[in-house]
C-alpha cells in the first residue's frame, strides 16, 4: 500500500493547501482578476477560481472512480454559486470526501493497475488518472497561488 498511501497524502496536503490559501484570500480578492495585457495574452483567472478548477479536477475524476459519474463540476463551481470563501472551503470539503470515498477502494497497490474508461472512451490505468489528476490540480493552486502574490505579500504556512 506504499504508492496509494503516498497518492493519499499528496492529495490531503493538496487539500489542505487550498484551504489555507483560500482562508488567506480576503474576500473582495477572491475572485479578482489580474489585468490582462495586450490581446493575445493567455487567459487568466482569479485565484477562487484556481482553488475551485484544482478540487473540481479531483472530485471528477474521484466521481468518476466510485460511481462512474464524469459529470464536469463546472456548473456548480462557478463564483456566483460560491461567492465567499467559505462556500468555497465547503465545496473543497465535498470534493475531498468524493476522494476519499475514491481511495477506500484501494486495499493494495496492485488495485492502481485495473484500468477504467475515461468519458473519451479510452482506457486507462487508475495510477495514470490519478496522477494526471494530481498533477492538473496541483498546477491549478500554483497557478492559485501565484494569482495570490499578485496582491499579497502575505506568508502562508505549507504553501
Amino acid at each position: 500500500m506504499e504508492i496509494v498511501r503516498s497518492l493519499d497524502e499528496q492529495f490531503a496536503r493538496l487539500h489542505e493547501r487550498s484551504q489555507a490559501l483560500v482562508r488567506a484570500v480576503p474576500a473582495d480578492r477572491l475572485y479578482w482578476q489580474p489585468p490582462r495585457e495586450g490581446a493575445r495574452s493567455l487567459p487568466s483567472y482569479s485565484c477562487g477560481e484556481y482553488v475551485l478548477r484544482g478540487a473540481a479536477a479531483v472530485e471528477q475524476t474521484c466521481g468518476g472512480i466510485t460511481v462512474n459519474l464524469w459529470d464536469d463540476p463546472f456548473e456548480w463551481t462557478l463564483p456566483e454559486t460560491l461567492p465567499t470563501p467559505a462556500h468555497i472551503v465547503e465545496y473543497l470539503n465535498e470534493a475531498e470526501a468524493t476522494r476519499l470515498r475514491a481511495f477506500k477502494l484501494f486495499h493494495t497497490d496492485a488495485d492502481l493497475s485495473k484500468e477504467i474508461a475515461t468519458p473519451s472512451g479510452e482506457m486507462r490505468t487508475l495510477f495514470v488518472l490519478l496522477s494526471e489528476t494530481l498533477v492538473r490540480a496541483a498546477h491549478h493552486q500554483g497557478s492559485a497561488l501565484a494569482t495570490f502574490r499578485l496582491f499579497s505579500d502575505a506568508r502562508l504556512s505549507g504553501l
